[in-house]
């Protein structure tokens, strides 16, 4: 095969057919780059320049993580009554604000005020990004976009952290600081791409009381599949913290079989990301990317505890980098799943709000989901990843609950 239908096959698989699917693409490759150089200094960074001790960089690490909390529905309502682009384009300007100012900042205090504005927009970004993607984007081609838009964000943040090795090396302040700005000028940067998109297709934008955003919370059927996600939404624990701890601690694995397992992650998203999300174009797409997604964790979690047996290295490694490809392939699917439910069973004119809502799913997993793994997965060894095999289970036997009265509600709206 020449190079040219190669050439082809590649753009009409990844690429998004849409100019303004495209564009997208390419912001969240800066934005990813930007904070893969961030991610890979900060903590030195909060350390060696800022002075901080350990005690000090989790509060200010926790200061950032509650105000997200606080913050992602209030500003998703914000986002449906201002427009969309027009609030992406404040958040990231926010953000680049305060990233500049946090290069410059002295003390534990001043740290932890940086870090709680910084909060204040950090999970209000994606969802967003999702809803102007979806008006942009013309509907078939959404979730492959939001499906690119993952794939590449996983490059850049190899990509930034990579590009972050030589003036790590230095370890000089100046260059600590670079990274920062560095970061914060990638925000910029997406502004500037976001200020040339066009949303010809916007809905209007709506206004509401001041304390409406609560008015969402009382949609059970959208919190109880926010819900299901959110069990779903595990994978990420597995992989931050059963995955390493498991495999040096109950595994005849080697060490240096951690970052083999990570990288094999990151690999897979980015090849099968986009190709996988093609599954969602039919017309129970979305349920079923979450049944898969459910099915492919569970069998991970039976694989992960066959790894604690008595195998060998060899032996042992294969079992893991079995368990890690079905992890993967989970974590693709509820990505998909998640994109497609969280957008269909919103209401038109409160997008944004109710994408915020969906969004606290993963907010709330960043919180439980560390202690499920380490109490129960790594106490109790096989039976705790019985345990979570199911919890997972439960999800996907209760998903078509909420999927059917969402449905019904859907075919009532349209008359």
């Amino acid at each position: 095969m020449t190079v040219r239908p190669l050439l082809s096959r590649f753009t009409r698989t990844y690429v998004p057919r849409s100019p303004a699917g495209r564009a997208f693409a390419l912001v969240a490759l800066l934005d990813s780059v930007g904070t893969g150089f961030y991610l890979a200094g900060s903590t030195l960074f909060f350390v060696r320049v800022i002075g901080l001790s350990d005690a000090q960089v989790g509060l200010g690490l926790a200061a950032t993580g509650l105000t997200a909390f606080l913050a992602t529905v209030p500003l998703g309502v914000l986002t449906d009554r201002w427009g969309a682009r027009r609030m992406l384009m404040v958040y990231q300007l926010w953000r680049a604000v305060w990233f500049a100012v946090l290069a410059f900042v002295h003390g534990p205090i001043a740290f932890v005020l940086v870090s709680a504005l910084l909060g204040l927009v950090e999970r209000a970004v994606s969802p967003a990004s999702q809803a102007v993607v979806s008006v942009a984007v013309p509907g078939k081609d959404r979730t492959r976009t939001m499906a690119t838009m993952r794939s590449v964000r996983n490059i850049g943040f190899s990509l930034g952290a990579v590009l972050t090795t030589p003036l790590l090396a230095t370890g000089s302040t100046a260059a600590y600081r670079t990274i920062v700005l560095a970061d914060a000028a990638s925000f910029v940067l997406a502004v500037v791409l976001l200020a040339r998109l066009r949303v010809e297709t916007a809905p209007p934008p709506v206004r509401r009381g001041g304390l409406s955003f609560l008015r969402g919370f009382g949609d059970r059927r959208y919190l109880a599949l926010t819900a299901v996600s959110c069990v779903l939404a595990v994978h990420m624990s597995v992989l931050a913290v059963a995955l390493p701890l498991w495999t040096v601690r109950e595994t005849d694995a080697p060490d240096a079989l951690v970052p083999v397992l990570v990288v094999l992650n990151t690999v897979l998203a980015v090849v099968f990301q986009v190709p996988l999300a093609k599954g969602a174009e039919r017309e129970d797409g979305g349920s079923r990317a979450m049944r898969l997604a459910g099915l492919a964790l569970i069998g991970s979690c039976a694989v992960f505890a066959a790894a604690a047996a008595p195998l060998g290295a060899v032996l042992a490694c294969a079992v893991l980098l079995a368990a890690t490809v079905l992890l993967t392939a989970g974590e693709l699917w509820h990505s998909i799943g998640a994109w497609e439910l969280s957008y269909k069973y919103a209401p038109e004119h409160r997008k944004a709000e109710y994408l915020s809502i969906f969004a606290l799913g993963n907010s709330v997993q960043d919180v439980l989901g560390p202690p499920l793994i380490t109490v129960v997965v790594l106490g109790w060894g096989g039976a705790g990843w019985a345990v979570l095999g199911a919890l997972l289970l439960a999800a996907v036997l209760v998903l078509p609950l909420p999927v059917a009265r969402l449905d019904r509600r859907l075919l009532t709206a349209k008359g």
